[in-house]
């Protein structure tokens, strides 16, 4: 099973990376000038793609090592708080920090699911964007590092 869980992991990471990579130009861009309609909606669908990314890593850990997905009207934060904690099959996967950040594009993919995208505002929608490689970067480091040791024996960890 961890072999099928650090496969799913590994997939999804090449699968942000090549969205980053894709989307290169368009996120400079739109930091070095005041972008229009259309540029701010395929930003936001870039946020809304890396969390939906971030995600399937959590379910696939969740699913696969945890053998529990939370449940209820507030499944996703909940999950999200539970990469940041140990439990009794694995170490965290995520720093406090890294999640703490993270909430934010939790919530703006909950807000971006059910809205226009005429109604996005750059000047809040900036604040996600700007630091968005910086977490990506942190929060891969985290992640591998937890792919690192999910093979080792848990009291050796």
């Amino acid at each position: 099973m961890v072999d099928k869980v650090v496969s799913q992991v590994e997939f999804e990471i090449g699968q942000i990376d090549h969205l980053f990579e894709s989307y290169t130009d368009l996120l400079r861009r739109v930091q070095k000038e005041a972008p229009d309609l259309v540029e701010v909606t395929a930003a936001a669908s870039v946020l809304h793609s890396f969390y939906n990314g971030l995600e399937n890593i959590f379910l696939s850990i969740s699913k696969g090592v945890d053998r529990e997905v939370p449940a209820g009207d507030h499944w996703h934060r909940d999950l999200l708080t539970r990469m940041a904690e140990a439990t009794l099959n694995r170490e965290q996967v995520l720093a406090a920090g890294t999640a703490h950040q993270l909430a934010d594009y939790l919530g703006f993919r909950h807000f971006y699911r059910h809205s226009y995208s005429f109604f996005l505002d750059w000047d809040e929608l900036v604040g996600l964007v700007a630091p968005l490689l910086e977490i990506w970067a942190q929060t891969k480091q985290d992640v591998l590092r937890f792919l690192d040791g999910l093979s080792k024996p848990l009291e050796g960890r």
